[in-house]
């Protein structure tokens, strides 16, 4: 289990950025540090309600991470090919990373063993790194969703403490 305090695990998977040829690049997590704070925001499946509604809310919060500088990525087990299409039909505006392996979700312990009893998937939860890669805020999930809307605001406060603000 990654806790609040410590350094976050690196990965390297494919990311997904929406585009129309489906190409899909590579994602390095310790490249990406530096930049500005880091929201890694897992969920079990692109397509689904839930999810759907979550990753639009970050998308509709996003003018406030990024006057934060702060980089948002949403992580699943789905494949990157489905991610381009999940990021096109709900105009998404970040990447999504593929842990298609499900190596990350093990990493980070994350794992929802038996999404609707057949998958296992990564459990909706969100960590914030700072510029270093120190998780300085960690959030899983602990029976029913959030109110998304509240919630990626909660996230963005704890970006803004990451961030010096």
């Amino acid at each position: 289990m990654v806790h609040v305090g410590e350094k976050a695990p690196d990965f390297v998977v494919p990311r997904a950025d929406g585009d129309a040829y489906n190409d899909v690049a590579e994602f390095t997590l310790s490249e990406a540090l530096g930049d500005g704070p880091i929201v890694l925001a897992f969920y079990p499946a692109a397509f689904t309600s839930g999810c759907t509604e979550e990753m639009c809310s970050f998308r509709d919060s996003m003018d406030a991470f990024e006057d934060l500088d702060a980089q948002v990525y949403g992580i699943s087990v789905d494949l990157p090919f489905a991610q381009n299409i999940w990021i096109q039909e709900h105009d998404l505006n970040f990447s999504m990373l593929s842990d298609w392996n499900h190596d990350v979700i093990h990493q980070y312990d994350v794992v929802l063993e038996d999404m609707y009893g057949l998958v296992e998937a990564a459990q909706r939860s969100v960590f914030v790194l700072d510029d270093e890669g120190t998780v300085v805020y960690k959030w899983v999930r602990d029976g029913d969703n959030p109110d998304f809307d509240a919630f990626v605001m909660e996230v963005r406060d704890a970006v803004a403490e990451a961030a010096g603000e």
